[in-house]
């Protein structure tokens, strides 16, 4: 990653040092995992659709750790993996979106919640820009090499309320806090990097002032 896009990294060390931890990333492109396991800190766990496992490529994300999901059904293995993870004072990572879209973290999905709160992990808020795909590409998916790319963590917190409670209504309370931080986060990074938030025809960094 660091050779081929030559990625910007910004607080990287907001990621804790040791125990369990949540990174939460947005998420536009397929290069967005791969852009997180080569910058981050510490080793991390995705979850990833179990359609990628195959051919060579199953050995080798097994190898490296990340965990297979079937996003067809209520995968109670994969959810017990990510347990274990955290269990074992892990970082997981997660798409809270669920799958690729804007990026912007418009919609989330329970997953995080879910884990955050029954975990008791903070959660880290990051967000890879640059990397949305941009017309006129060969391979449409990936971004031109050495086109810029930022990786920028925040500030880690709390989802839950501090009661523990996992009932439906804690934990779609705890959705709402972790949007709200994650865009929060979302808006400050494009602040700090200089980029404008992404719309038809820009594809690329607002200028800085």
């Amino acid at each position: 990653m660091r050779s081929l896009w030559k990625p910007r990294v910004l607080g990287a060390w907001r990621v804790p040092a040791s125990g369990p931890v949540i990174l939460a990333v947005n998420h536009a492109n397929l290069l967005d995992g791969p852009m997180l396991m080569g910058t981050a800190p510490r080793p991390v766990h995705f979850l990833i659709k179990k359609e990628a496992f195959v051919g060579p490529l199953d050995p080798f994300l097994r190898g490296i750790g990340q965990l297979k999901v079937d996003r067809g059904t209520t995968d109670r293995r994969a959810v017990t993996d990510a347990l274990h993870v955290l269990q074992d004072g892990g970082v997981l990572g997660i798409f809270p979106e669920g799958t690729r879209g804007e990026g912007d973290f418009a919609s989330l999905r329970a997953g995080l919640a879910y884990f955050a709160v029954r975990s008791g992990a903070p959660v880290v808020p990051v967000v890879v820009l640059g990397s949305a795909e941009r017309p006129g590409l060969l391979v449409s998916a990936l971004p031109p090499l050495r086109s810029g790319i930022d990786v920028v963590f925040g500030a880690a917190f709390e989802a839950g309320d501090g009661s523990g409670r996992r009932t439906r209504t804690a934990l779609d309370a705890a959705t709402v806090r972790i949007q709200e931080r994650l865009t929060a986060h979302l808006h400050e990074a494009r602040r700090v990097t200089g980029r404008a938030a992404a719309t038809p025809g820009n594809t690329s960094p607002a200028p800085t002032t």
